[in-house]
């Protein structure tokens, strides 16, 4: 019987989906199909993590709604919330804090590869070394073609190395909570700054999500940076994760983003690239812009 599992979830869109409407909407989904029996021949929790994730999509498209398959067991805290620190803490350590790549490549063209944009109250002394190191660089490549997103606060922190003065970002509205937070670059920052007047080039491509949009997008509004490749994935709604069973948890969005220059996000569209070409083509597109721009 899957009608415990489907009828907490349903309680947890009530509470924290960021728009209450399409929760109602989603919940008599999940549930019309809990009736017409969809889940009874599902044993299988990763089987039915996947059935019931095209289900709760299948209202708005929402590409950050999902039910989570667990190999390890989703311990039961007493909290609300899912989220593992002490095991977050360690999977960024492993991961190098996102930082996938960092070269001075030929002419002097700084790469910085990000594969996530860690919590940056972990990622933060690694963003701030590799910012400082790509400083002084004649033009920057930021390769985000296989970054599935994360905090919007090391987004920030991102941004606030490729500009001269405070720029407001983004803001994020939290149903739960009711409130809306603004994201500016910081009015300072460790090391030197790349600055604001030198060539940035974003690689983008149709797995680039969440985060990862959020950066190409500020950089896009503020036509600070020429995005290069595809479309992106389309997800503009962050969220927290649930305990749903012993092997499952939920991927709730409980807000939306808000460009204060567009008044809109990104969500079930993606951010739109200046230049289109294939994924694997963006890298050359971008170092051959980036060489035959300088100066000198």
């Amino acid at each position: 019987m899957r009608e415990p599992e489907i009828e907490l979830l349903c309680s947890q869109l009530a509470s924290y989906y960021v728009f209450p409407d399409t929760a109602n909407e989603i919940a008599k989904v999940l549930r019309a199909r809990l009736e017409e029996g969809a889940y009874s021949t599902v044993d299988d929790d990763e089987a039915f993590a996947a059935a019931v994730t095209a289900d709760l999509q299948s209202v708005n498209g929402d590409k950050h709604l999902r039910l989570l398959y667990s190999a390890e067991e989703v311990p039961e805290t007493g909290q609300e919330s899912a989220w593992d620190p002490v095991a977050y803490r360690k999977e960024a350590e492993q991961d190098a804090f996102g930082i996938r790549r960092l070269e001075r490549l030929e002419g002097n063209v700084g790469l910085l590869e990000l594969s996530l944009l860690h919590d940056a109250e972990i990622a933060t002394p690694a963003i701030i070394a590799a910012m400082t190191l790509l400083a002084h660089t004649n033009a920057l490549i930021i390769d985000l073609r296989n970054n599935g997103g994360g905090d919007p606060h090391t987004v920030a922190l991102v941004c606030s190395y490729l500009f001269d003065e405070q720029v407001h970002l983004n803001d994020i509205y939290n149903r739960p909570e009711d409130t809306t937070h603004q994201f500016w670059t910081l009015p300072h920052v460790p090391g030197p700054k790349f600055g604001g007047k030198k060539p940035v080039y974003v690689l983008t491509s149709a797995r680039t999500f969440s985060g990862a949009e959020e950066l190409s997008y500020n950089l896009q509004q503020n036509e600070r940076a020429t995005l290069i490749g595809e479309t992106t994935k389309g997800g503009a709604h962050p969220g927290d994760r649930y305990r749903v069973g012993p092997h499952l948890k939920s991927a709730v969005p409980n807000g939306r983003a808000i460009n204060p220059i567009s008044g809109t996000n990104w969500e079930g569209v993606g951010v739109v690239p200046h230049i289109q070409v294939p994924a694997d083509e963006a890298f050359a597109v971008a170092y051959k812009k980036a060489t035959s721009n300088q100066n000198g």
